[in-house]
């Protein structure tokens, strides 16, 4: 009975997650009743039940990423692009859309969707067009968006991104997604609702401002690996510099299209999840989604094909709207920008053309960085460290420079380094919600840390108690705090054999045991000698010395 009481609450609760819709007083209790009366069932069928249902749903989800372009100007006028400037404080007249006024392409933006194709080993167009998509907001002043609908400025291109995986989670695990298409496109302003006036303001600053609209197709099946593709993606666009990546500012926003089938059988109806800020979310989002539409299926209902927005507080999808298909867009060509043209060489573009007004794919190509994957792979072969380390070291913002330069500056060898930049380091800067260019210990403070350890001046227990000594008072160093302390090694090896033998002599029963066999306990009476060290003696020579006591 109290088995079939916790099945129910738990089926309650998975059912008022999933959806949230049937929670209302009226409907809740019949949904009860159903259940108290199927438990028994559930359980004496679930065997036979397992064997000859047909395969699972499982999820389908397909991701389109705006990614705004680092450009000091927008893409289609000479304003400024800035954020949190004052409302409208950025705006032109053709921002505004003020009539008579006509775009003027800005060529950074070009190269920079230029050298995001390329690292994602897209086709380059050499021929792309510009079109216009209708729709009407109040943020939208000129009733449509400049986009590439057509002919896109890059095509097929393949991302591929890893994840920790594995139970305990410490398996790097590898999977590719495909890039249908990369485009150029202007972004919209911003309303500010104000509910206290019942009034939306507008604010410009935002519009035109250059985008790349990176569309995924459907690859992915969960939210973990739609949030290891948009971290690796957020990698590559800060390694090129073309985005700074940026979701709290709005820098990098995700869509997520969501559907649920069973393997083998068409796709399902989709849904689309708005505007996600955060890869944390965008897992929550993905997911939650996947279990509602799975959840409605089953009970024989039909996913709509609809806009929805997440609510991070509640961690639920909300439905927005239905969603607008390509009639309701009205796409048509921009009649003010001629096509796009991209060329492979200086020799190619035609006679007469300022080299300033051209973008070349041989120059783009000279100027690509090392990129993360790059990157793991050369920490894994020239540090010897594992693959899963080199993943932290690169999906976290300036941790491998930390650690490059420490390994520069030290004896010490890389996989020890490691440990204490992944234990000791993170851990204090997770603790304290801190980033890497916030820690107050510097690559250089912990390389001489490891190296008082290194030479002998230091224990190991020591030198952790220096390392958190020197986050507490950055403005020292490490040999002050070691002096100021006298935590030093103690050396004399007539002290130690005086200490090593009150340990064995006040322990008799410790030393029977060793002497019986059991070498464990000799651990035990290590630890008592470097309490009466306070850990400086070198735990090599108190092993000798009291294995040559106890034998």
């Amino acid at each position: 009975m109290a088995g079939s009481s916790a099945l129910l609450c738990n089926m309650n609760k998975q059912i008022a997650i999933f959806y949230p819709t049937i929670t209302y007083r009226r409907h809740s209790w019949c949904v009860i009743r159903r259940i108290c009366m199927s438990v028994s069932r559930c359980q004496s069928q679930a065997q036979t039940k397992r064997k000859s249902a047909p395969q699972d749903l499982v999820g389908v989800v397909g991701l389109e990423i705006h990614a705004q372009i680092h450009s000091n100007t927008k893409l289609f006028s000479g304003s400024q692009v800035g954020f949190q400037a004052p409302p409208n404080s950025l705006v032109s007249f053709f921002d505004a859309s003020l009539p008579g006024t006509l775009p003027v392409l800005n060529r950074r933006c070009v190269e920079a969707a230029v050298m995001t194709g390329l690292a994602l080993n897209c086709t380059i167009n050499r021929k792309s067009l510009f079109d216009r998509k209708h729709y009407f907001y109040a943020d939208l002043p000129a009733g449509y968006q400049i986009t590439q609908q057509r002919l896109p400025i890059a095509v097929d291109g393949t991302l591929t991104y890893s994840h920790l995986g594995g139970r305990k989670r410490n398996t790097v695990v590898t999977k590719s997604v495909r890039i249908k298409q990369i485009q150029l496109e202007q972004d919209s302003g911003k309303s500010l609702h104000d509910d206290y006036r019942s009034q939306t303001l507008i604010d410009l600053n935002r519009a035109g401002v250059g985008l790349m609209e990176l569309v995924m197709e459907p690859d992915m099946s969960c939210g973990e690996e739609a949030a290891a593709a948009v971290r690796e993606m957020q990698l590559i666009l800060q390694a090129l510099g073309t985005c700074q990546g940026n979701m709290a500012e709005g820098q990098l926003r995700v869509d997520a299209n969501v559907s649920v089938h069973r393997p083998g059988d068409p796709w399902g109806i989709r849904t689309e999840v708005k505007n996600i800020n955060s890869a944390r979310n965008l897992a929550r989002a993905i997911d939650y989604e996947i279990q509602r539409q799975m959840f409605v299926l089953e009970s024989g209902g039909t996913v709509q094909n609809e806009t929805r927005s997440f609510d991070g507080k509640t961690g639920h999808t909300i439905p927005m709207r239905d969603k607008e298909g390509l009639q309701d867009y009205r796409f048509m060509p921009e009649p003010n920008l001629p096509p796009l043209m991209v060329y492979e060489a200086c020799s190619t573009a035609p006679p007469g053309v300022a080299p300033s007004q051209v973008v070349v794919l041989e120059e783009v190509r000279k100027r690509l960085p090392e990129l993360p994957s790059f990157r793991r792979q050369r920490l894994v072969e020239t540090y010897g460290i594992l693959p899963e380390h080199s993943f932290t070291l690169v999906n976290e913002d300036g941790l491998m420079d930390y650690f490059e330069a420490v390994v520069k500056e030290t004896k010490a060898g890389p996989k020890k380094v490691i440990g204490w930049v992944m234990n000791e380091l993170q851990g204090l800067l997770h603790q304290q919600n801190l980033s890497v260019s916030q820690s107050p210990i510097s690559p250089q403070a912990l390389a001489q840390v490891l190296n008082l350890q290194e030479n002998g001046q230091i224990s190991s227990s020591i030198a952790k108690q220096v390392f958190q000594e020197l986050w507490k008072t950055p403005g020292k160093t490490a040999q002050q705090i070691v002096k100021e302390q006298d935590l030093g090694m103690v050396n004399d090896s007539i002290e130690i054999h005086r200490i090593c033998q009150k340990v064995v002599d006040s322990h008799p029963d410790q030393v029977q045991a060793i002497r019986s066999g059991n070498k464990k306990v000799l651990n035990k009476l290590m630890g008592l000698v470097q309490k009466e060290t306070k850990g400086r003696a070198d735990p090599v020579l108190v092993r000798a010395i009291l294995e040559q006591k106890t034998s």
